[in-house]
C-alpha cells in the first residue's frame, strides 16, 4: 500500500506538524516502508500458533516474574504523603478526583 503526497499532507495536518517537502517526501518513503512490513507480516499464516507471552519462550521456558497486584497502606504519614504529593488534588491523605457519573 503506498501512501500518496495527499495521505501524508492529511496526516501532517492530523498531527499538527508542519512539514517541509522533503520532509514529506521522505515520511512517505518511510511510512509506506513500514506499511509494507505491515502488510507481510499480515500475510504469513498464523492458524494454530499460540501466542507466546514472552519472546524466548520459543527457545526456553520462561517464568514471568508477576507479582501480586494487592493495595497495601503506607507504613507512615510521610509515606502517604510522598504518594500524594503528584496528585493534582488531595484531601485528608485521599486522592480526589472529578465526578464522572452523576
Amino acid at each position: 500500500m503506498a501512501l500518496t503526497e495527499q495521505d501524508i499532507a492529511w496526516l501532517a495536518r492530523l498531527a499538527g506538524l508542519n512539514l517541509t517537502a522533503n520532509d514529506q517526501q521522505r515520511a512517505q518513503q518511510e511510512l509506506t516502508r513500514i506499511l509494507g512490513l505491515i502488510q507481510e507480516l499480515q500475510a504469513v499464516d498464523t492458524q494454530g500458533i499460540t501466542p507466546m507471552a514472552h519472546p524466548l519462550a520459543a527457545h526456553q521456558d520462561v517464568a514471568l516474574r508477576l507479582r501480586e497486584d494487592t493495595a497495601e497502606p503506607a507504613q507512615t504519614i510521610a509515606q502517604r504523603d510522598a504518594c500524594l504529593t503528584n496528585a493534582p488534588a488531595a484531601h485528608q491523605g485521599l486522592f480526589l478526583v472529578p465526578t464522572v457519573i452523576e
